[in-house]
């Protein structure tokens, strides 16, 4: 069991799990790691970059871009391929790995019948692990309409929470968390150009949580992402490691210090956001959702350029019932779809949105 799982995290803080649900419907491939387990660094003095031996990698953790860093990517393993009579889609199970120690489980699920399908990358909040991939239901709405979706988990997340002492997670390592699955996604993208078989000029990524943070961080270092959907994003991290509720207590005071503050400030979304001028972006915020300061929430959208379509939610029902059947990815596939469907960039035209509306309460 990892940390993940041991720490106490209240079940609300994954607003859209509800919806989604998680179904474990099938075993991944036996994961493959005979390197020597790395040491961990106490929290805010985590080093820059780690290297082999053998200096054939080197990670730059104060850069977004993949430009400062050497990686060293292994031929991608296929654990398992499902193609069923009875389902719309392909899935996929692959071990991908470009650091040492760090292999990660990627789920390639295309649509039956579509030759080079557009493609969204999905990249939940820690600590969600890699069950809602093996949901035939979930795969089969996201696949819906001629999509493929790439699936995976962050770093220090799930089956890549491993070697550590086990009173450590997510935020004990933030700058490592933050950069590494930062670049994990550009490599991911360049792992996906190789297959030949999606197309690779229509390619968006929904993120939720820390994975809405880290999606902001990519898309502003990588141009291949042309839409970006962020639901509950974090960040603003001074006021967040501040005042969030998913912050023990008796942790916070290391993670407020000017040396854990400063490793940081160069992954905060609040940087970025401005960035993506002439990027698709969708940003949601449920009200009430545990984990994220509304003084964070407001910082993050005040960030956002005026092209940002803003939609703020009442309480969890009127995300719900705005979301529900799917409907949460249709903005993300519209954005990427090829030819007229596809989303443009609007501009001077009103982009937030309240639900419910101001003046109506939820029936």
């Amino acid at each position: 069991m990892n940390s993940a799982t041991t720490r106490s995290f209240p079940r609300r803080l994954l607003v859209s799990a509800l919806l989604l649900g998680s179904l474990t419907v099938w075993v991944a491939a036996a994961q493959q790691n005979s390197s020597p387990s790395q040491a961990s660094a106490p929290a805010g003095k985590d080093s820059g970059a780690r290297a082999t031996a053998a200096n054939t990698f080197h990670e730059d953790w104060n850069s977004i871009s993949l430009q400062t860093s050497k990686f060293d990517p292994q031929p991608p393993l296929l654990g398992q391929k499902e193609n069923l009579p009875d389902k719309s889609f392909v899935r996929e199970l692959y071990q991908v790995q470009w650091r040492p120690n760090d292999p990660l489980d990627l789920y390639v699920i295309r649509p039956k019948g579509v030759a080079k399908p557009p493609v969204v990358l999905y990249l939940y909040s820690y600590p969600s692990d890699t069950e809602r991939f093996k949901n035939d239901g979930w795969c089969t709405r996201v696949t819906g309409g001629g999509f493929a979706a790439v699936g995976f988990v962050s770093a220090l997340t799930g089956h890549r929470f491993h070697d550590r002492p086990m009173k450590e997670w997510f935020v004990t390592h933030f700058q490592e968390s933050l950069a590494t699955s930062t670049h994990d996604v550009q490599m991911i993208l360049n792992y996906l150009e190789t297959r030949g078989d999606l197309d690779m000029q229509h390619v968006g990524m929904f993120g939720q949580g820390s994975g809405a943070a880290i999606a902001v961080l990519a898309a502003a270092a990588d141009p291949r992402i042309k839409a970006v959907d962020l639901l509950d994003a974090w960040g603003d991290w001074r006021d967040w490691l501040a005042k969030s509720n998913l912050i023990p207590g008796d942790e916070r005071p290391r993670y407020l210090t000017a040396q854990f503050l400063k490793s940081v400030a160069p992954l905060d979304p609040v940087r970025w956001l401005p960035r993506l001028k002439s990027r698709a972006v969708r940003m949601q915020y449920v009200e009430g959702t545990l984990g994220i300061p509304a003084e964070c929430m407001k910082r993050m959208e005040a960030a956002a350029p005026k092209t940002v379509e803003v939609d703020d939610y009442g309480d969890e029902r009127a995300f719900y019932k705005a979301a529900a059947g799917g409907r949460v990815f249709e903005w993300i596939k519209a954005s990427v779809a090829p030819g007229p469907e596809s989303k443009e960039v609007a501009k001077n035209v009103p982009n937030r949105h309240y639900y419910p509306p101001e003046g109506e309460t939820i029936r």
